[in-house]
């Protein structure tokens, strides 16, 4: 298969006390129904530090592909049937940046999901950071971010396994917004546990400090670090 040329990190704004009924819906209706039609469901998360975000990211081999396997899947009898309820569990699902990947593997290999039905909620913790831009500085923030801060993260053993950049190509389904007006890089990196990121930032302040002196001229609104549980069937776990 080719590899997927298009992501979307998606982060919804749930109901109150309504996170874990969407997840339910989603992980029983809402996977193997997408990827028959050309789209993976590479990661579903809850996010640790809010309870009413879930967040995803699902995958396409290309922005045509993409159109076509969304119009499948959003005209087709298992969303037909199955999105009021959905709906209901859900104030926001805009918030969605559309990425192309620089480099990694964003199921850090894995290629077997858990099965339909599967319970166990991972300790591991994915931690999504996202820089935000200046119009079309996506590749030059790539380039520098290779150069000076990857030598500064692999020495303290906190490198990205996988990283993103802003696919400029214009919304091939515009009935799912997304945002297009942002330039952004994004990186996930990989944790044992809630406790091993504890320690992990203490005891490598000093040196997050310089990777944040290197980025700053470059970012012009708030980094965004989210710390993100997997769900029972997330492929990246």
């Amino acid at each position: 298969m080719p590899s997927p040329a298009v992501y979307e990190l998606r982060n919804y704004t749930t109901q109150p006390g309504q996170r874990d009924v969407l997840i339910a819906l989603f992980e029983r209706e809402f996977i193997e129904s997408q990827e028959t039609l050309g789209a993976r469901v590479v990661a579903t998360f809850r996010n640790l530090d809010n309870p009413d975000r879930f967040v995803w990211i699902r995958s396409f081999e290309t922005i045509a592909a993409r159109a076509a396997a969304l119009d499948g899947f959003y005209s087709g009898p298992i969303w037909q049937a199955s999105r009021t309820a959905a709906n209901a569990t859900i104030i926001d699902s805009d918030d969605v940046l559309q990425l192309r990947p620089i480099s990694g593997d964003p199921t850090l290999g894995a290629t077997l999901r858990p099965a339909m039905g599967a319970t166990a909620i991972p300790e591991t913790l994915i931690v999504s950071t996202t820089y935000f831009l200046a119009d079309r500085q996506d590749d030059a923030f790539a380039a520098l971010y290779a150069r000076e801060v990857l030598p500064i993260l692999r020495e303290i053993g906190a490198e990205p396994f996988a990283t993103f950049a802003t696919e400029h190509a214009p919304n091939s389904y515009p009935r799912l917004p997304v945002r297009e007006t942002e330039t952004v890089f994004v990186t996930l990196s990989y944790f044992a546990s809630e406790q091993a990121h504890r320690e992990h930032m203490s005891a490598t302040s000093a040196a997050l400090r310089d990777v944040a002196g290197v980025v700053q001229p470059w970012i012009i609104a708030p980094t965004q670090a989210l710390r993100l549980q997997p769900t029972a069937r997330s492929l990246l776990r």
